[in-house]
């Protein structure tokens, strides 16, 4: 099991931008895919972003194309989230997670806030 700790999040006007990073422990990593979802208050956890093993495949939710980017440093065994153009509907928990296959998280971190204010 990968054990996961999220950083970077914080209080941004609308329209900013947010880095996030999660430091994972194993020598495993670059086996993982790595993803990152978010919850809001009242609102059911959602996926928002998967990048691949090698870090050659990434997917993202729709609302987020174009705004969002993933990516992996497999040497330094962190997963980030760049984050542009925010908007207030971007305000949540977000989660970096892990697992064997894009369909498949096991391992979970324990948040970091996002708010975007208007």
């Amino acid at each position: 099991q990968v054990q996961l700790v999220e950083s970077g999040g914080g209080l941004v006007q609308a329209g900013g931008s947010l880095r996030l990073s999660c430091a994972a422990s194993g020598r495993t990593f670059n086996t993982y895919v790595m993803g990152w979802f978010r919850q809001a208050p009242g609102k059911e956890r959602e996926f928002v972003a998967s990048i691949s093993g090698s870090g050659s495949s990434t997917d993202y939710l729709d609302s987020v194309k174009g705004r969002f980017t993933i990516s992996r440093d497999n040497v330094k065994n962190t997963v980030f989230l760049q984050m542009n153009s925010l908007k207030p509907d971007d305000t949540a928990v977000y989660y970096c997670a892990a697992g064997p296959n894009s369909r498949s998280f096991v391992s979970w971190g324990q948040g970091t806030q996002v708010t975007v204010s208007s």
